[in-house]
């Protein structure tokens, strides 16, 4: 027998992470749906941001037909129907789709990015740096997003852009709270010790052995703020403070819905499935995110 068939293959800890991923998704259906689940929407949202930002496609969710209105799914040529003005719901939900997670990925994107550098500052230094920074947050954390956003729309209008800030303003403090706490850990870590004892500048310590440690994490909270904001946007959109007509908002649509719903309950029906659909899916893929970064899970 070759000697080379008894040596071991050497196995990195990136290969045993990837194998632990798919692993899970082997035996966890709740896995495979939220997969499942995410990717379709997302591929509906790319679909739907596309028709929205070219303006030769905007006519797929404009095009108004009086004569075909509060249609039903699958009738007149129209698969999930049309709206009171005999818009095609299903372009319009795909391009709400595609707005939502825009939405939900810029402001996830924003608080990452600030969330992530002050949590990393705040427990990597401690001392008075960290006091400053932990009472912003725990000030962040506990401001209403509801009054926050009807501040924000005061000064900047309603819009998109409206949401965006004021749901962002208030994100960013909780990943700034589990990056603090998880910086405080790794600080006192062997790797970390060894490279300040080798006199590695701070920054370059956080930049490379203490941020790139917090990726599991971030992972699975960006999957549910994505979550949490689509929400939020829709809420907001729902009560006149994110997106106006005629840009085709899931909130906007449930708004125009409620008052057809015993004529042609569909109208509401659609988005609100789309949005409950989203949130299932990025909920349940965070879950199983969770499982797959939990340090049970790791191997040594």
């Amino acid at each position: 027998m070759s000697t080379a068939l008894a040596e071991p293959m050497e196995v990195t800890p990136e290969a045993n992470r990837l194998a632990d991923a798919f692993a899970l998704v082997r035996r966890s259906k709740l896995a495979l749906l939220g997969g499942v689940i995410t990717l379709l929407f997302f591929g509906v949202g790319t679909v739907g941001a596309a028709i929205v930002l070219v303006p030769s496609l905007q006519h797929l969710y404009l095009d108004q037909n009086l004569i075909d209105t509060l249609k039903p799914p699958l009738t007149g040529g129209h698969l999930l129907g049309t709206d009171n003005l005999g818009r095609d719901l299903a372009w319009r939900v795909a391009a709400g789709t595609g707005i939502s997670l825009l939405v939900g990925v810029a402001v996830t994107a924003l608080s990452v990015v600030v969330g992530m550098t002050l949590g990393a500052v705040s427990g990597y230094f401690r001392g008075a740096i960290d006091w400053l920074i932990s009472g912003l947050i725990d000030l962040t954390w506990g401001f209403p997003l509801l009054l926050l956003a009807v501040i924000v729309v005061g000064i900047l209008q309603p819009g998109l852009t409206s949401v965006i800030v004021a749901v962002a303003v208030v994100n960013w403090a909780g990943f700034a709270r589990i990056i603090r706490a998880e910086t405080m850990s790794l600080r006192e870590r062997e790797f970390v010790e060894a490279a300040r004892a080798l006199g590695v500048p701070h920054w370059r310590i956080i930049l490379r052995h203490v941020i790139p440690n917090t990726v599991g994490s971030t992972l699975i909270m960006s999957s549910y703020y994505v979550a949490y904001t689509v929400i939020a946007e829709a809420g907001l959109s729902f009560i006149g403070m994110g997106a106006q007509a005629p840009t085709p908002s899931l909130g906007v649509m449930i708004f125009s819905g409620r008052d057809y719903l015993y004529v042609d309950a569909w109208m509401a029906i659609v988005p609100g499935v789309a949005i409950a659909l989203i949130v299932l899916g990025l909920n349940t893929l965070g879950d199983s995110l969770r499982d797959v970064f939990d340090p049970r899970l790791r191997r040594f």
